[in-house]
């Protein structure tokens, strides 16, 4: 149970629901929520865009002002212990379609840390000389 939202369980025992729950409060625009599952002093670092997001306040504001029309799908959730690491897509009806890499820290029940790479598919094209070895997804 989520003692700051008795109304969304999730089981602060493991780190995965915790991280599950996450990308549901996301998708379904509950901020409060969100916010009721990270530390006062999370850090989340986007290497791809060469950022650091300080603070609860921040990393749900960065969030909810992102221009509407994304949605999430999960597709895969892998824990050992704290670390908790997700895969997740989103499509956006203007911008294209994304993925991100989320590497999470969590502790007593709370996101205190993370790491996300976002890319969209096919920005990194593959050189000519890999043709021979690999295949297009």
């Amino acid at each position: 149970m989520d003692p700051m939202n008795p109304q969304n369980p999730v089981d602060v025992r493991e780190p995965a629901a915790v991280v599950r729950e996450f990308w549901a409060r996301m998708q379904a625009r509950d901020w409060t929520g969100l916010g009721a599952l990270l530390a006062d002093d999370l850090v989340v670092e986007w290497p791809v865009s060469a950022e650091r997001i300080e603070g609860r306040a921040d990393f749900v504001g960065v969030n909810a002002e992102y221009p509407e029309g994304w949605s999430i799908e999960v597709l895969r959730v892998v824990a050992d212990g704290e670390t908790v690491v997700s895969e997740v897509e989103v499509p956006h009806e203007t911008v294209g379609v994304h993925r991100v890499v989320s590497l999470w820290t969590v502790r007593d029940g709370r996101i205190s840390g993370g790491r996300e790479y976002w890319t969209a598919p096919g920005s990194d094209p593959s050189p000519r000389w890999r043709a021979r070895f690999v295949r297009p997804l």
